[in-house]
């Protein structure tokens, strides 16, 4: 005879559990060694309020936790805008949010902040960070756009001038650290370039359909690049026979060009150069001098009578274009005064923080009608 079934088990009538009261156990990156080297594995940087006092000392070693950044000349800023208790302030480069920050904490509850960024990756974890430490829609508006796109903006908001304007135009450090984003060559990527992915050609594409002529008067006008076009000659030629899409494999193919040639004497002053050509493809790719010249063009028009505009530059293209535009708008009496030389970082301050280093400050304050 068979044995008897075992009695089959009664309906389990309990509700089930709620995964937001039993979130699930993930476990972090592993990764070799002592201290984490890849971006992915930097859990506890890219967690400041779970691991502050792990962050409290890359900070104080004079470093960037990797996935955030650190706002530039905060008090040279704060000090030539002069927020005040209900105004209409716009930051053009909302970034991680720490000049919108500071700036919002002096503007009171009647006042406001617009915050304008193409990136369609970091804005929305700003707006969150910003959120959750309490400023409601009514007090900060994000606007997803870069600032050529400050008139209409506005408009579309029902503004039409404000009190203060800010760009900062560096790059910022999430978009540098995060190899995904190809920014950088010391992490393999893709070779990218792109302040906005949905829009535009990746570096590696417009690599691809350019000329000598066009890539060396990048390298030129970009990067002050000495060897531009014997350069862009030598890239492109190369480039025919291997083609790449990655930041790794394009930045050894520039090594090798540099060394072959004799152009560089080590590989520190080979990644010195490696950095220039980055540079001159990132600002290309995102046609940030055609982009910049548009902002320039409208800030008078979006600024009250006795407002006040600050721009923060990191590359001799886009000071020499600052400063132009403002000698212009102040000879067309367009500003009443604008700043007669640049600020630049204190001592601290590069100390604590060396990406401030090429940071170069200019002001305006536009004239009463």
């Amino acid at each position: 005879m068979l044995p008897d079934a075992e009695p089959s088990p009664s309906p389990d009538h309990s509700p089930a559990p709620n995964p937001a009261e039993h979130p699930v156990h993930r476990r972090r990156v592993r990764y070799a060694g002592t201290h984490p080297r890849r971006f992915a594995e930097k859990y506890k940087e890219q967690a400041p309020e779970q691991y502050a006092d792990a962050v409290a000392k890359i900070i104080a070693s004079g470093k960037t936790p990797a996935g955030s950044h650190r706002s530039i000349m905060v008090p040279e800023i704060l000090e030539t805008l002069e927020p005040k208790p209900g105004q209409t302030v716009v930051d053009c480069t909302l970034g991680y949010g720490g000049h919108a920050r500071e700036i919002l904490a002096r503007l009171g509850d009647d006042g406001r902040l617009i915050g304008f960024d193409c990136d369609p990756v970091e804005l929305p974890k700003t707006v969150e960070r910003l959120r959750q430490a309490g400023w409601d829609e009514s007090r900060f508006i994000p606007v997803r756009s870069n600032f050529a796109g400050l008139a209409a903006g506005l408009g579309g908001l029902g503004i039409g001038a404000v009190d203060g304007i800010l760009a900062d135009l560096g790059v910022s450090s999430m978009q540098l650290d995060d190899p995904s984003r190809g920014f950088t060559y010391k992490d393999d990527g893709p070779l990218d370039l792109r302040m906005n992915p949905s829009k535009g050609l990746p570096a590696s594409a417009w690599l691809a359909k350019a000329t000598p002529e066009r890539l060396a008067a990048a390298l030129r006008d970009n990067a002050d690049e000495p060897m531009a076009e014997a350069l862009s000659t030598a890239v492109l030629a190369a480039l025919q026979q291997q083609p790449t899409q990655r930041t790794r494999d394009f930045a050894r193919l520039l090594h090798e060009i540099y060394r072959s040639r004799g152009w560089t004497r080590d590989k520190a002053e080979g990644d010195a150069r490696i950095r220039r050509f980055f540079q001159a493809l990132r600002i290309e790719v995102n046609d940030e001098f055609g982009v910049l010249e548009a902002l320039l063009r409208q800030l008078p028009g979006c600024l009250k009578p006795g407002g006040r505009v600050a721009i923060l530059t990191f590359h001799s293209g886009e000071d020499r274009r600052v400063k132009r535009a403002f000698a212009e708008g102040q000879h067309q009496g367009l500003y009443e005064v604008v700043s007669d030389s640049v600020r630049r970082p204190g001592a601290e301050e590069l100390r604590s923080n060396p990406r401030s280093a090429p940071a170069k400050l200019r002001w305006a304050i536009r004239s009463g009608l």
